[in-house]
């Protein structure tokens, strides 16, 4: 399949204001909330913001940044920020109209708390980050996990979720079809469905899900001297690209950066519900492998935000992804040694495919005055993929080649 073509967003709602809801739901005061949660977990450093000035000098950019999220919260990836967080506030609004009282966050770890959590069961769908990330959250507060996964998750990724507890349960055919069969059984047991993509009726949690995201936007604005001028965002559903473009158009107003939405060819669900003007369920083929991002239908909530404050919609071919992997694990000159996934490396991946086209560059500004953030959305989440792509362990590349 060739790579379908560049899409600048021409859609009625572009540069419209976010709905009131997305507008809540990404705006400052939610990020606060956000950082207020976080500060309750272990391991909740800010990830690394790596500046690559070697990389950038060979792309011909000003600057390229990478957010590196294959440190957050000891899962690797940015996932562990969305599923525990919304599980979480979940948690704190069930244990509100328990007690009939407001339950500040700095309670949500009391054993009054947790014990209103022990009698909670959530049940979400995964290609493996989304999922251990609410199996985590429930651990964390003493809930119930059951995580549902399709055929083409591997067993380093579920036997990953598993160690936190949480039940796993198999299901023949593609994400999509977990996602229903998730809902349809929590539905039947009375669960709480901790899913991050909406569908009508359903548009909440995947809200709490994405407003997770937004403290990995808040932590690289902090970082940069000065805000970046463009940004390749990777989509699935479309919950991470819609949660950081959204809160950057939030805090940035009229100085935030151009936004490239990036799909896998074979996945490009939001690049044709752009095109259609529309959400879209596109007809499932081969698998990516970028198979974090394999998904078939787009978020309604994301969407919603992305015809808004998306720039431009693009898809990268199966070889972009190794490629970029390869790119990050092999710096140039005194650029850091980056351990970035399949799915992790597709906004860069998306940024050399743009960069081939030197009219497109031209046009959407990719020159020696841009300053360019990506985000690796996930490390090495399956090691032994990792190191027949690349060619060397994790290990190795974090240590510079040493075995």
């Amino acid at each position: 399949m060739p790579t379908l073509p560049y899409l600048t967003n021409t859609l009625p709602a572009y540069r419209q204001p976010l709905d009131a809801r997305d507008a809540e739901t990404l705006g400052i005061a939610a990020a606060g909330r956000v950082a207020q949660v976080l500060a309750l977990r272990e391991n909740n450093d800010a990830t690394p913001l790596h500046t690559l000035p070697g990389l950038a000098a060979e792309l011909g950019l000003g600057a390229l940044y990478v957010k590196d999220e294959g440190f957050r919260l000891g899962l690797g990836s940015f996932k562990a920020l969305g599923g525990a967080y919304a599980l979480m506030i979940l948690v704190k609004e069930e244990a509100e109209r328990h007690l009939g009282r407001p339950v500040p966050i700095a309670e949500l770890m009391s054993d009054e708390v947790r014990a209103i959590a022990a009698t909670m069961t959530f049940a979400c769908a995964t290609d493996g980050n989304h999922g251990r990330s609410v199996a985590q959250g429930a651990a964390l507060m003493g809930a119930r996990a059951v995580i549902f996964v399709h055929s083409g998750v591997s067993d380093a990724r579920i036997e990953a979720i598993a160690r936190f507890g949480a039940k796993m349960v198999r299901v023949d055919g593609n994400y999509d079809v977990s996602v229903a069969e998730a809902a349809r059984v929590a539905t039947e047991e009375g669960w709480t469905i901790l899913s991050d993509t909406s569908w009508p009726g359903y548009e909440y949690v995947p809200g709490l899900v994405s407003q997770g995201y937004t403290a990995l936007v808040r932590e690289a604005l902090a970082s940069l001297a000065e805000p970046p001028t463009h940004v390749f965002l990777q989509a699935g559903v479309g919950g991470f690209a819609a949660a950081v473009s959204g809160h950057m158009a939030m805090a940035l107003g009229d100085n935030r950066p151009h936004v490239t939405v990036v799909d896998p060819a074979r996945a490009a669900s939001i690049y044709e519900s752009a095109r259609a003007g529309h959400v879209v369920k596109v007809e499932e083929g081969e698998p990516t492998i970028m198979a974090m991002l394999e998904c078939y239908e787009p978020s309604l909530v994301a969407f919603r935000v992305l015809e808004r404050v998306a720039d431009g919609f693009m898809t990268v071919e199966e070889d972009a992804a190794p490629e970029a992997m390869r790119r990050l694990a092999n710096p140039v000159g005194e650029d850091p040694a980056i351990v970035a996934g399949e799915s992790g490396s597709a906004g860069l991946a998306g940024l050399l495919t743009a960069l081939r086209d030197p009219a497109l560059a031209a046009r959407i500004g990719l020159d020696s005055k841009a300053r360019v953030l990506v985000v690796n959305t996930e490390g090495a989440t399956d090691p032994a993929l990792y190191e027949r792509i690349v060619g060397r362990s994790p290990e190795a590349v974090r240590n510079g080649g040493a075995a």
